[in-house]
């Protein structure tokens, strides 16, 4: 397992070489810039909270370059299509996930809002 963990790290950066091939490594890579550019869509809404954000809205800011300027829009697309799901879909799957770890993550928000109980 310690290689499987290993190689998945190397395999998400492509200057190392690494091909990636297992789902997992898939699903690193994928993740990996897309985690932070939700975090980052999270902290301009009014109550930095993940519960905040939506596909809609993320693809709108993927579109400004000048928003999370470091965040490399290719691996987020790439990302999608090396798992063989539609970007739209990845972003909701992603968001939801967040979602459930939004209080670990310091998204949870300043207010729950509209959040339901």
């Amino acid at each position: 397992m310690e290689e499987e963990i290993r190689r998945a790290i190397l395999s998400h950066a492509d200057f190392t070489g690494i091909p990636r091939e297992s789902m997992l490594e898939k699903a690193l890579f994928a993740c990996d810039e897309l985690a932070g550019f939700l975090t980052a869509c999270s902290y301009v809404k009014p109550n930095r909270s993940i519960h905040e954000v939506d596909a809609k809205s993320v693809r709108k800011k993927l579109k400004d370059k000048a928003f999370a300027r470091s965040v490399n829009r290719d691996d987020i697309t790439n990302g999608a299509r090396e798992l063989g799901v539609e970007l739209d879909q990845h972003i909701e799957f992603c968001i939801e996930a967040m979602k459930q770890r939004a209080a670990e993550l310091g998204l949870a928000g300043t207010q729950q809002a509209g959040a339901a109980s």
